[in-house]
């Protein structure tokens, strides 16, 4: 393995997992657990291989990156890497910005079911009736025979239909920038949405963040939905245009269910925590227990090609 390194030994790695918890871990590395604390590891400089902390404030995550000279692969261990993006001009040139496509499938997969099942069901509000200590049955509509849109159909977007074939829906339709065939069936594109937003039932938004996507969700796509559709977003909270689902939200013509916002987090006092016809969960998609074993297996397949100077998966940028 021809990376460059100092210090005399072998080739240096941060991990935000500690490296004796991982099996199979390539022995041509020397490796380092840093989770985000203020004092690092090792000298930053002899770092060729930094995996991100999860869950940690950008500005810890890029703190060590100034004095990184060395680093050829940045690893983040989230799908979605917009936030990380404007710290690319600190890493050395030919230094790759890797996601984590496929690490949080499952994971968010279930997320965005439980947010619509919950939302349809009434859940929220059974909730709120078993803590007053009241029986308040009522007929809800099932997600049995409704048609779903699930817009930005990757990775997650296919884990999230796998999980709808169980649940008998009248249709599924599939959205991406452009215009494929998934094995499930035909993919539409983002331009046909004015066309397919009127029949859906349930749209899940699971994009990624882009210049493209923000604010995509915006007052005409919200207008183009039916009465008493169910809005999901399991994306990133700027892809939907607040201001424009609370006025849908407060005329009572939409249901929401938000695992993202924008602002977020979501301050104390803002109308969409009050807003009528929505869920909000704190961005929880992604931590769950199925995170660990899919975060373990993604670090020893990108570290063993490092090692074997094999081609990276989902390399999102190379620094210039």
């Amino acid at each position: 393995m021809s990376a460059d390194h100092s210090g005399g030994g072998r080739p240096l790695a941060w991990l935000p997992i500690p490296p004796e918890e991982i099996p199979g871990l390539p022995a041509e590395l020397e490796y380092a657990h840093w989770d985000g604390g203020p004092d690092y590891p090792t000298d930053p400089a002899r770092c060729v291989f930094y995996a991100v902390p999860y869950m940690q404030p950008v500005a810890v995550t890029t703190r060590p990156l100034p004095e990184m000279r060395r680093l050829r692969v940045m690893q983040a261990l989230m799908a979605g890497v917009d936030d990380l993006l404007p710290s690319v001009p600190l890493l050395p040139p030919g230094a790759r910005l890797c996601n984590a496509r496929g690490l949080h499938d499952a994971s968010t997969a279930e997320l965005a079911l439980t947010l619509v099942l919950a939302s349809l069901r009434g859940v929220p509000g059974f909730v709120r009736a078993q803590g007053a200590g009241e029986w308040r049955p009522e007929f809800r509509p099932a997600l049995a025979d409704k048609e779903v849109l699930i817009l930005g159909y990757g990775s997650i977007g296919a884990a999230v239909e796998d999980r709808l074939a169980a649940f008998e829906c009248a249709r599924v339709v599939r959205v991406a920038r452009s215009r494929r065939t998934a094995a499930r069936g035909p993919v539409h594109a983002v331009t046909d949405l004015p066309e397919l937003l009127p029949g859906a039932d349930v749209v899940i938004v699971v994009t990624p963040l882009t210049e493209e996507t923000r604010g995509l969700v915006d007052a005409g796509f919200l207008a183009r939905m039916k009465d008493g559709a169910l809005l999901v977003n399991v994306a990133r909270g700027p892809v939907v245009d607040t201001e424009a689902l609370l006025a849908e939200l407060t005329a009572g013509r939409l249901l929401a269910a938000l695992d993202v916002t924008d602002p977020e987090p979501l301050p104390a006092g803002h109308p969409l925590w009050a807003a009528p016809g929505v869920l909000i969960t704190p961005h929880v998609g992604g931590p769950s227990s199925a995170f660990r074993p899919r975060a373990e297996a993604l670090l020893r397949d990108q570290l063993t090609r490092f090692v074997r100077e094999e081609p990276l998966r989902n390399v999102v940028v190379t620094a210039r």
